[in-house]
């Protein structure tokens, strides 16, 4: 298991109702897993909300295949608009 601390911004983190949480995960474990695992945890999360969100591990955009290293910092950012 691998510990990691996650962060939600804007509308994620009004939705979770939180800044940020810490998590273990199994080894392994990849962006697009973690999205699952929070949707379970957080159910005012929809899926299609975090489908579109943007991911960082450690302070890099990554990719929903990326695999999550231990003690990692993940960021999720949620789809943005304007005109």
């Amino acid at each position: 298991m691998n510990k990691i601390k996650i962060l939600f911004f804007a509308t994620l983190r009004d939705k979770a109702g939180t800044r940020s949480t810490e998590m273990e995960i199994p080894a392994g474990t990849t962006i697009l897993a973690l999205k699952g695992i929070l949707i379970e945890q957080f159910p005012n999360i929809d899926w299609q909300l975090m489908e579109h969100s943007l991911a960082s591990i450690n302070h890099e955009y990554r990719f929903d295949e990326d695999e999550i290293p231990a003690g990692a910092e993940i960021a999720f950012f949620p789809p943005v608009s304007g005109g």
